[in-house]
């Protein structure tokens, strides 16, 4: 076996990344996507795209300021399945904090769903610590174009950015 360095970039998604986003949650998850590049395009949001030199999306993120006053929000995180466990995670989470120190925060938030174990791991080893719970939902379009309302439980976690 071989290894491959591949380099990547980190920019601002844009609303002409979408259709190569599919690959990211279903069409009514597009839809939400679009909606947070409008508030981008306000200042309220950072979406970001971490690219191979295709310019392709492989994996995609957003930041969001107006969920609390002094902290960026990281949501919507999301490695391409073929390529998760390759670093570019963390590539698009620290590239996600350094945002936020733009903006003069010191301070990264998210919630985890508890039954992914594994993007809690990768948030522990990357400093963020868990300090509640709370119920989330959001709609999700199933195969036969029917929207179902899909609930959860969330770990909340955070992370002092030095």
């Amino acid at each position: 076996m071989a290894d491959i360095t591949v380099s990547l970039t980190v920019r601002d998604l844009i609303h002409e990344d979408l259709p190569a986003c599919a690959w990211s949650g279903s069409a009514a998850h597009l839809v939400s996507m679009a909606k947070a590049l409008d508030r981008a395009a306000r200042g309220e949001v950072d979406y970001l795209a971490v690219c191979p030199p295709s310019g392709l999306p492989v994996a995609v993120g957003g930041v969001d300021y107006a969920e609390k006053p002094d902290a960026g929000t990281l949501w919507q995180l999301a490695v391409h399945p073929a390529l998760q466990s390759c670093g570019i995670g963390t590539i698009l989470i620290q590239a996600a904090e350094q945002r936020i120190r733009a903006r003069g925060m010191d301070r990264a938030e998210l919630g985890v769903e508890e039954s992914n174990p594994r993007a809690r791991a990768l948030y522990e080893r990357l400093g963020y610590v868990a300090y509640g719970s709370a119920p989330d939902s959001w709609d999700v379009e199933g195969p036969d174009g029917t929207t179902t309302r899909y609930e959860t439980v969330c770990t909340l976690m955070r992370k002092h950015l030095e």
